[in-house]
Parts: C-alpha cells; sequence; structure tokens
C-alpha cells in the first residue's frame, strides 16, 4: 500500500522488489501493467525489455517526491537522480489520475 501524504491511499496493489530476481525484472515483459513496483535504494532505472509506457516516481528517503517521469517509453533510461533513494514504478497515467506532485511525501510499507 502506498499513502500519499500521509492520509490518502493512492495504491493498494505494489510489490515491493526485495530479492535480486524481482530487482532484475520488475515490470519487464509484461503486456498490461496494472500494478506498481518499489524498488528501495533505487536512483536509477532502465525500461529496456519493457512493452508499454509507465510512471517513474523518485523519491527522497523521507519520501518526498522529486522527480517525477510521465508516460515513459520503453527502451529508455533514467540516470542516478542525486537525493533519490527510492524509485516507484507506476501504470501509465497513475501520476495524473492520483494527483501526485513534486514536493507531495509518498508513505511507503
Amino acid at each position: 500500500m502506498i499513502k500519499l501524504d500521509k492520509e490518502t491511499i493512492i495504491l493498494d496493489d505494489v510489490i515491493v522488489a526485495t530479492s535480486f530476481f524481482k530487482r532484475l525484472i520488475g515490470l519487464m515483459g509484461q503486456k498490461w501493467i496494472t500494478t506498481g513496483i518499489i524498488f528501495l535504494r533505487c536512483n536509477s532505472i532502465h525500461t529496456f525489455f519493457m512493452r508499454e509506457n509507465i510512471d517513474v516516481v523518485m523519491i527522497t528517503r523521507s519520501g518526498k517526491v522529486i522527480f517525477l517521469y510521465e508516460n515513459f517509453a520503453p527502451w529508455k533510461l533514467i540516470l542516478p537522480k542525486k537525493d533519490v533513494y527510492t524509485t516507484i514504478e507506476l501504470p501509465k497515467d497513475s501520476i495524473k489520475k492520483l494527483r501526485i506532485k513534486k514536493g507531495s511525501y509518498i508513505v511507503l510499507p
């Protein structure tokens, strides 16, 4: 479960990528992405081998949203970003639908 600003639950269906295999595979190869995935201690991602666009939210250790990438296409790379502690991949259009903004705080499980 992910909460926005400590009150509103914005996503119930989320995977926390804790193992090497989950971190390696992420959402690769999924034809219809309907869930989110959280990568702790991760400040960069790639969308190689992905089949559809995703939204990407990058937050600090305290949960502050500092980078947003909407409709991020397959075969792209986000290079390491300073101060990012956690990266969240979401189905496309989630940032707009869930009203996630830079400066918001996200509470993770």
